[in-house]
């Protein structure tokens, strides 16, 4: 495979990283810039929402642009966001630095995957696409406990200031390493909408949100979680996000053989309903260390299982539009995140976080009812086959 998939893989994990680097170093944000825990929430949904809609629209708004020096531009941009974040002086001008770094990083994902596939060869094509998601999903799962180690040890600006310096390093490897590549077409986004218009595909996306929301509920406010009912130091916090992560990217293989194994639909009701019953149960287990660490190891490699049997559901529903269910589905994971973050810190700024992870998993009970709605539909593709006719 070529090597320069690699160096897209990078780029793919720099910006997943600073989506999510925020909930882990909450409350040292919150305490520098003199915030609540819950405004500090916020800059995680921000980023989301704005990540969610700025993908497709950029990318049709630049259709017309060369790859390679658009791809160089975003990085330049995202560089920008994050060195603002690095100096910002105050809550205000940290929002305004998450949202150009989200609005690049949108952009940035959708021209990665856009050059992993026109740089494999056919053969190799699939396998391309799917280690850039694997920068993504890994820099959730991974590159946030190591961004909190660091943040506990030299501060919050800290982990930002990594970004920065990975995101030099991965603009001259564009410049000198990747060659230009002429746009293709966009597909409109009306056009990518009225693939919505039959329940089966609008539910399943919703299941995608529900639950995303649902698990941020929880996720993005782990940190204070386990201080207030735990009592965790900053190293015992950094040391439970390095278990939940490695429990998820073991969770994403398992979600495939299940999926292969018993099929898309039964592997997403099984999974969806554990995963609502575990968080249900995390309330009751903080009068044990072990005993929590056991039901959240569940609960990390439950909240990646779901993806592969997700994702090929949404193939299998809709085999002539996959790409635009696809592109669809990241909107949706992302518009799940902003929702979820930001109930969670209204959860936190009137009641208190103990109550994140019941909120969260009735979110996820949500999420069964549009799965099982979705999967008694029917099987007709209409929208799909007009636009591709």
């Amino acid at each position: 495979m070529d090597k320069r998939i690699y160096l897209l893989t990078i780029v793919a994990f720099i910006v997943g990283m600073v989506e999510l680097i925020i909930g882990g170093i909450l409350d040292l944000v919150a305490i520098d810039l003199d915030v609540t825990v819950g405004q500090a929430g916020l800059l995680i949904s921000i980023f989301s929402v704005v990540f969610a809609i700025a993908g497709p629209l950029l990318l049709a708004a630049t259709s017309n642009v060369e790859r390679k020096k658009l791809t160089q531009w975003s990085l330049v941009v995202f560089f920008i966001g994050n060195v603002i974040a690095i100096i910002a002086p105050s809550y205000s001008v940290l929002m305004a630095a998450r949202v150009i770094a989200a609005a690049s990083g949108a952009l940035l994902v959708v021209l990665c995957v856009t050059l992993a596939s026109n740089i494999a060869s056919e053969a190799y094509r699939g396998r391309a696409i799917g280690l850039v998601f694997m920068g993504i999903s890994g820099s959730l799962v991974l590159g946030v406990p190591f961004g909190l180690m660091l943040g506990n040890a030299f501060g919050w600006r800290a982990p930002f200031i990594l970004i920065a310096f990975l995101t030099i390093i991965c603009i001259a490897g564009v410049y000198f390493f990747m060659e230009e590549f002429a746009p293709r077409p966009s597909i409109p986004i009306r056009e990518q909408l009225k693939t919505l218009k039959q329940s089966k595909l609008f539910f399943a996306q919703l299941t995608s949100l529900l639950f995303l929301a649902g698990h941020l509920t929880l996720y993005g406010y782990l940190t204070p979680f386990l201080k207030t009912t735990l009592g965790l130091n900053g190293t015992w916090v950094s040391i439970v996000y390095l278990i939940f992560g490695v429990a998820a990217v073991m969770g994403g293989g398992i979600g495939g053989m299940l999926a292969d194994r018993f099929g898309t639909k039964i592997s997403i009701i099984g999974i969806i309903s554990v995963f609502a019953l575990t968080m249900f149960v995390i309330p009751y287990t903080t009068f044990s260390l072990p005993v929590f660490l056991v039901v959240m190891v569940i609960w990390s490699m439950l909240s990646w299982a779901v993806t592969p049997a997700q994702q090929s559901y949404l193939i299998e529903s809709a085999p002539h539009s996959s790409d635009i269910q696809q592109s669809l589905n990241n909107s949706a994971l992302h518009f799940g995140i902003a929702i979820g973050s930001f109930i969670g810190s209204v959860v936190i700024e009137q009641s208190a976080v103990e109550y994140n992870a019941t909120i969260g998993a009735m979110f996820i009970v949500l999420a069964l009812g549009a799965a099982v709605f979705s999967m008694t539909r029917g099987e007709t593709e209409t929208v799909a086959k007009e636009h591709i006719s």
